[in-house]
């Protein structure tokens, strides 16, 4: 995701200094940039499901027994599940069908479908990675979707000891 996310920097950079430094430009930038965006963007799901890094309303599962909120934790991963599964057979066929027409994207000479199967690989990665979190959740190691939880880590990271930051808490001792 580094390397995607670097080589649509400096593509798009590259591009700006050439369209109005040298009047000039990359007649693929934009296609290749927009292909790069959308595997950077299916391969983050799945990587902020693995690192827990998504944002989730869950103040008032948080209320609940531990039992409950596993309950409510495998329910979101069903749900999360069968989207995956929807979007997953559905790029499937768009994918297959591009490779059936031998569909060459405008600007960059590679086939439609090689570019575009970052759906399928995005949403089975996806998939699978909603299976461990579900696994996880059924074998009791983890109460329920562990999302982000920015309130509480900017708490932590200014004090949230009456105020007090970690410097003055240190010194205090």
């Amino acid at each position: 995701m580094a390397v995607l996310l670097a080589g649509m920097t400096l593509l798009t950079s590259t591009q700006v200094v050439l369209r109005y430094v040298f009047n000039s430009g990359l007649l693929w930038a934009l296609e290749a940039t927009t292909y790069m965006f959308a595997w950077l963007l299916l391969l983050g799901i799945s990587y902020g499901v693995r690192v827990h890094a998504h944002l989730g309303v869950d103040a008032a599962v948080k209320l609940l027994p531990q039992r409950g909120q596993r309950v409510i934790g495998l329910l979101v991963i069903a749900i999360c599940l069968v989207y995956a599964g929807y979007m997953l057979v559905g790029s499937w066929n768009y994918v297959a069908r591009l490779h059936r027409i031998g569909v060459y994207a405008e600007d960059i000479r590679l086939p439609r479908w090689v570019l575009s199967s970052a759906m399928p690989i995005g949403f089975a990665l996806f998939a699978l990675r909603l299976l461990q979190v579900g696994w996880g959740i059924a074998r009791g190691r983890e109460s329920g979707v562990l999302v982000a939880d920015e309130a509480k880590e900017l708490v932590e990271e200014f004090g949230g000891k009456g105020g007090r930051t970690r410097t003055e808490d240190e010194a205090g001792r």
